[in-house]
């Protein structure tokens, strides 16, 4: 039995549902696994992120700030130039997990924390390198990986089997059975919600 989970390390939504996650994962009876693909919400890009793209999504941190218990660092949106590119960050965190079996987990929540927390832009190489190297791993190595035929791979297969499966609404999680995947949540869900519908599922 497995759970699927899609998320996007630059998915806002996907950064105030992690805690949730990490509460369920503590709980998951013996013998669940969860396998996790990289949504990539936008592809490469070195053009900056339009004015009005930007409003929108500083909106939405409000929005989120409002509805949950995640904060955000608005200065962001001064000390970076945002750029629209989220396939980098995906990279990133397949890079860490072919380096180092759970490194991927690590790596997404420093990419989140980076991002949201401390204003530093995952668009640019440089910032995942340091993450990298934050969450214990080589960064030349990940550099080198980040740039490999197998992460490139990877992240075609994910976006494939996001398409495949019809996911667009992140973060997702679903239930894999036998008569094909079953929705958890499509989008955001609160962490006492969440646990219920896993509970009566028998997984917790």
């Amino acid at each position: 039995m497995a759970l699927i989970y899609v998320m996007d390390p630059m998915c806002s939504w996907c950064y105030a549902f992690q805690p949730h996650l990490r509460e369920l994962i503590s709980r998951l009876k013996p013998g669940i696994k969860i396998l996790c693909y990289m949504g990539g919400l936008a592809p490469d890009s070195d053009k900056p992120m339009p004015d009005e793209l930007q409003q929108a999504i500083a909106r939405t941190w409000h929005d989120i700030e409002e509805r949950t218990d995640a904060q955000f660092n608005h200065e962001f949106w001064q000390k970076c130039q945002p750029r629209r590119s989220t396939y980098p960050a995906c990279r990133a965190v397949i890079s860490a997990e072919l380096i180092s079996t759970g490194s991927g987990m690590l790596m997404a929540e420093a990419i989140q924390r980076a991002y949201y927390r401390e204003a530093r832009n995952p668009s640019d190489l440089s910032v995942l390198a340091e993450l990298a190297e934050e969450v214990g791993l080589s960064p030349k190595r990940f550099t080198n990986q980040m740039y490999g035929e197998k992460t490139a791979q990877i992240l075609f297969e994910d976006l494939s089997y996001c398409q495949d499966q019809g996911i667009q609404g992140y973060p997702f999680l679903g239930l894999e059975t036998p008569k094909g995947l079953s929705v958890i949540c499509a989008g955001y869900c609160g962490q006492d919600q969440l646990l219920q519908r896993c509970s009566s599922l028998q997984l917790i």
